[in-house]
Order: structure tokens, then sequence, then C-alpha cells
């Protein structure tokens, strides 16, 4: 199972949100490439970077950040957060991105997600909130629900589907292991989790957690990070 600390983009800076509010926004560094720096040095060979900004506005106004951070030695970068157009994507392909994140675009215009499978490695973004797929930067309900979309893109040429819980998001209350067991039920897509990560013992669970002979892909871990929760090389020593 892959390890993904996330560095999340607002104004250039490092930040992390609670549940997704803007309005609930703590800055860890204001240089995300100084943080990508720290944390290659600690042994991931993954990074999540999300622009926030462009996932409100669909305007990558990071993109600079976003580059540096890719320019890091050692380390692959799956990002996204207003990947709206083949466009955008590519633009994120050639700061040095490894993986292109689609999120509001994939429930919005889905034929965009099967033409950017086809062109570069992509992954789906789906944001939950109640069940309930958020878009927009968490902002907008989508009103579709993650199964039926899984089943809409188990065609998709994607390299794994990212799903957040955003209630949890932030809170360090620990994962929805029931909820993912059922999601690695209902899908053959590999599946990366985030949200409500507070220690070692809550990635161990993910790590363990195995249903119809498939287990998660990647975890992604935020706020626990930051705030000493959890510790990166002791994550990354965590078995397969």
């Amino acid at each position: 199972m892959e390890i993904f600390p996330a560095i999340d983009i607002i104004d250039g800076r490092c930040v992390r949100l609670m549940q997704g509010d803007f309005a609930r926004e703590t800055e860890y560094n204001p240089s995300p490439a100084d943080q990508a720096a720290v944390f290659a040095e600690q042994g991931t060979a993954w990074l999540h970077v999300v622009d926030l900004d462009a996932a409100r506005s669909g305007d990558l106004t990071n993109l600079d950040a976003i580059a540096s951070v890719c320019a890091t030695e050692g380390v692959k970068v799956q990002t996204g957060g207003g990947v709206r157009s083949v466009e955008a994507a590519n633009r994120l392909l050639d700061v040095g991105a490894s993986r292109v994140v689609v999120g509001t675009a994939a429930v919005e215009d889905p034929d965009l997600l099967f033409e950017l499978a086809r062109l570069m490695p992509t992954a789906l973004s789906l944001d939950v909130r109640d069940s309930v797929v958020a878009t927009r930067g968490w902002l907008k309900d989508s009103g579709l629900e993650v199964p039926e979309l899984l089943d809409y893109f188990a065609e998709a040429p994607i390299e794994a589907v990212i799903v957040t819980d955003i209630h949890r998001d932030g809170t360090q209350e620990g994962p929805d292991l029931a909820g993912y067991a059922d999601l690695l039920r209902s899908t053959d897509i590999p599946v990366i989790v985030s949200g409500g990560i507070g220690s070692l013992e809550d990635v161990k669970n993910l790590a363990g957690l195995h249903e119809s002979g498939r287990s998660i892909v990647g975890v992604i871990v935020g706020r626990a990070l930051y705030e000493g929760s959890v510790s990166l090389p002791d994550l990354l020593e965590i078995p397969e």
C-alpha cells in the first residue's frame, strides 16, 4: 500500500482545511517546495498535491508552486484541482506531474475523463459527503453517489480512484473502514483513500483491509503528518 503525503495549496502556501471548509484553513508551510523536500528526505516515493484555488475556480493559479514540488528529487507527484480540459492536464504534465487527478470534470463532463485516461496516467477523484459526491472544491453537491459513478467509469483506463471522506477529512478521527470495505467489493478500480487518518493504527487497519481478493492500494495522509500524530518513516515501514 502506497503512502501519499498530502500537500494542499492555497495562494502558493501549503495548508490544510478542516472537513473541506475553506474558512477553516491552517497554514503549515509557506513553501510547498520546502514541504515536499521534507517528505522526500523522510523517504516517500509519492506526493499528493491539490490546487485548492483551482478546484474552486478552474484556473491553475498555483502552477508555479506545483512545478516546484514536481522538481523535488526522487518523488513522483499525482496532482489535481481545476483539471477541466486536456490543455489543463497537459500543463500539469509539462511541469513534471506523474499522474493527473480529475474530480469535478469527471462528474460534469464524463467524456473528458475517458479521453484523459487514454492520453495520460489519470486518477478519478471522488470527494464524498453523506454518500453524495461533491464538486467545485467540495462546495457543490452533485446529487450522484459513488457506486453509480464507479459503475459508469468501470471501463475507463484510469490508474486509480481516490475517495475522500469529507466529514472525516482533517479530523484525525479514523477512516471509515466499513465504508471502504464496501467500496472494495463494489469496484475493480484500484482504490486510494483519504480522510480521518489520526494514528499509525489507522493506516495499519487500512493496509489489513481485504475484500473480494482486493486491498486498498494507497492512503493519503495530511494533517496527522503535519501535527505529528504519525511519523512518515513509521508509515512507510508498514508491511503490505
